[in-house]
């Protein structure tokens, strides 16, 4: 399998009248041909902005430094408009809150046909493509004439899926799916992701989400982001049953299951907030948090360490 999304001290910040947000600082992290990676971690830890970034990247964000190569192309490089020829046929995204993505005022063809027009492309051919990749979704071909304010939310959902994988691409990017979902909705769309997926209709796939029991039922690998940093890394279950790093234990602590015996075992939280990305702290961005930091979390930031089988996790704990 080869390399398909390689970060590399990849860093993404916002200019504001205060300064900048280092959002994304200093991330490493290497997509495999047939991954599906998901990305968890707190609001606010920066994982929308790195998958935003990957895509299109408008301001006030901008990369602020290190290195982004989709297959062979540094993406850092691209202008806008080399950035969207990629997008759908190399590149695709689910957005977050997907439901309002589409176009209220244009019925699903008007919108088809204006997408064939920026891609050069036949607007029948199109239209057809999206008729038989609806189909699979389980979609009436009758939503082509329809808004999508007359269609449900589950329904608007799978448009989008459509959408976002007509061309196959060879990477898709699913920025919280399942978020103002119900809970039965949210299990058909993991399906049908998971469906394209193994039929490989998508080839590989980064889910982001901030619920660990969502992510458990599609990823093959799980990345840990705190404060727009990745702190653990590694497959699914070995991160899930083992987890390393003290920031994922705690969020792995804090979910409930249903077998647990609460008058054996309580649920853990976790006290404090996460810093502000104006002036996060010198060492590591856990460290005030953290309840087995030692002096050297306060001055060093930890390297990546390699426990392998691919588990990787940035803790002086486990530093020689």
């Amino acid at each position: 399998m080869g390399e398909v999304l390689v970060l590399n001290n990849y860093k993404v910040y916002y200019r504001t009248l205060k300064g900048y947000v280092k959002a994304v600082d200093g991330v490493n992290l290497t997509v495999e041909e047939r991954d599906i990676l998901g990305v968890i971690g707190e609001s606010g830890c920066g994982k929308t902005t790195l998958m935003q970034s990957l895509i299109l990247p408008k301001p006030p964000m901008f990369i602020a430094g290190g290195s982004a190569r989709f297959r062979n192309v540094e993406l850092t490089k691209l202008t806008g408009e080399e950035r969207r020829k990629l997008l759908l046929t190399k590149i695709s995204v689910i957005p977050q809150y997907s439901m309002n993505a589409l176009p209220v005022i244009k019925k699903i063809k008007s919108f088809l046909k204006d997408l064939a027009e920026s891609k050069g492309q036949d607007p029948r051919e199109i239209t057809e493509l999206f008729i038989e990749r609806a189909k699979l979704l389980g979609l009436p071909r009758s939503v082509i004439d329809m808004y999508p304010l007359e269609l449900s939310g589950g329904m608007k959902q799978r448009a989008v899926i459509v959408l976002a994988t007509m061309f196959s691409p060879d990477l898709l990017i699913a920025d919280e799916p399942t978020s103002s979902l119900d809970t039965s909705t949210q299990r058909y769309v993991i399906e049908l992701l998971w469906d394209l997926w193994n039929k490989k209709i998508v080839k590989t796939m980064i889910f982001v989400t901030h619920d660990i029991a969502t992510v458990r039922q599609i990823a093959t690998k799980l990345a840990i982001m705190y404060a727009g940093k990745i702190v653990e890394i590694g497959p699914l279950e070995e991160v899930i049953t083992n987890p390393l790093h003290p920031y994922t234990r705690k969020l792995i602590g804090s979910i409930p299951t249903l077998d647990i015996n609460y008058k054996i075992k309580r649920l853990t939280g976790l006290k404090g907030s996460p810093p502000n990305l104006f002036n996060p702290p010198k060492g590591c961005r856990f460290y005030p948090r953290c309840p087995n930091a030692q002096e050297i979390c306060r001055e060093r930031e930890p390297p990546l360490i390699d426990f392998g089988n691919g588990h990787f996790v940035a803790c002086w704990l486990y530093a020689s």
